[in-house]
């Protein structure tokens, strides 16, 4: 359960403020059809974040076991200080996929997301804990949470977000996942 919450929160907030948070915006304004671009937006997460999670997890079985926790802690911090770096979304993004609003929506997505620090944090994630699919239904769950609303309540909502201390926030939890991973390590390979 911890894998699933830790996984949860670190995406929910890492996801404030992000490209791909602005891409649902974009999408849900462009097209205004909720269900389809909500549904591109699962299909993208899962696939992508379950890739990133199996490449966690080999990476897992490659490593000394006592490298681990300074591998994991060093680089929570690192996506920690990207985060405090706001992220912006091409206006043309959307257009270049051509056909339907679940396609678009899928294929923006998955394109978005790669090298993201949301993928990486599940690539991370997947270090650390060993249930794979805690991590990948923890992070989709994750952006699920932050995209969805936007999605719904479109650019009122967005505009009104303090997405700065937000984005603060999504920073400190990264950093403090990685101060933590690097005193308490030990128990990391046993995740």
């Amino acid at each position: 359960m911890e894998s699933f919450l830790v996984s949860t929160g670190a995406v929910f907030l890492g996801e404030i403020g992000d490209k791909t948070q602005l891409l649902a915006l974009l999408l849900a304004s462009r097209f205004k059809r909720p269900w389809p671009v909500i549904a591109g937006i699962l299909v993208a997460t899962l696939f992508n974040h379950a890739l990133a999670g199996i490449a966690g997890q080999w990476l897992r079985g490659l490593l000394d076991p006592a490298w681990l926790p300074w591998i994991v802690g060093i680089s929570f911090i690192g996506v920690g200080l990207w985060a405090l770096k706001p992220d912006t979304v091409e206006q043309g993004e959307a257009e270049r996929s051509g056909g339907s609003v679940f396609w678009i929506t899928t294929v923006c997505f998955f394109l978005a997301e790669i090298g993201d620090k949301t993928q990486i944090a599940t690539t991370l994630l997947a270090l650390k804990y060993e249930s794979l699919v805690a991590v990948v239904a923890g992070t989709t769950t994750g952006m699920l949470l932050a995209d969805v609303p936007v999605v719904f309540l479109g650019a009122a909502l967005a505009s009104r977000l303090p997405l700065k201390p937000i984005r603060f926030a999504a920073a400190g939890l990264f950093v403090l996942l990685g101060v933590l991973t690097l005193v308490f390590g030990r128990g990391l390979a046993s995740g």
